[in-house]
């Protein structure tokens, strides 16, 4: 597929995507998730996973995420199959909703965190949201209720933020404040309007 207007949004971890993604919605841009596609699609297809990970990743009948998430989170290789489980299925649902998003020729963006990991999508322009380390490993352990050590593992299981930087088209720093995200949200949009 072509995506002629899709602006890819990435980052890391704990750096600020969806809170970008929100900041957009609100200056009425339209947002493909890939993160909500994907717990949509592990839901969907979590007999596959369980297939291939065990039932112990179950909690009351469903795929519990922090289970399955200690096992990827600590091998490559693991992590690696789960996404060859996964992806494929992400990749059509989101080529279903962005085509009809192409048909209004007006740019739209798509929340992809893994997106230079992968390399599955023919997306030019790319908006790299950042955070320091330390920023970053806050958040995670507030979001998720984790240790550092676990939060340090779900970094470090994705390329690195500076690495992604030296790749992007433009950077979105958030290391602040919500008002100063939404400010560098504005400097942003007036590069694309």
């Amino acid at each position: 597929m072509k995506f002629k207007y899709a602006i890819a949004l990435t980052g890391g971890i704990g750096s600020g995507k969806s809170t970008t993604s929100s900041l957009l919605k609100l200056y009425g841009y339209s947002v493909i998730c890939a993160d909500r596609i994907s717990h949509e699609v592990l839901e969907d297809n979590s007999w596959l996973v369980v297939e291939r990970f065990g039932s112990e990743i179950l909690s009351y009948g469903k795929v519990d995420r922090r289970k399955l998430g200690e096992i990827v989170f600590s091998n490559k290789d693991v992590k690696k199959e789960l996404e060859s489980i996964l992806h494929p299925l992400i990749k059509n649902k989101i080529e279903i909703l962005a085509s009809s998003l192409e048909e209004k020729k007006f740019p739209y963006f798509i929340d992809i965190p893994l997106f230079y990991e992968t390399r599955n999508y023919d997306i030019s322009n790319v908006v790299l949201v950042y955070a320091s380390l330390d920023v970053r490993l806050n958040r995670i352990m507030l979001r998720d209720n984790i240790n550092d050590s676990m939060a340090l593992k779900k970094i470090e299981s994705q390329m690195s933020l500076d690495d992604k930087k030296n790749l992007a088209s433009y950077v979105i720093y958030n290391n602040g404040t919500l008002e100063e995200l939404q400010s560098e949200v504005e400097k942003y949009i007036k590069t694309i309007n």
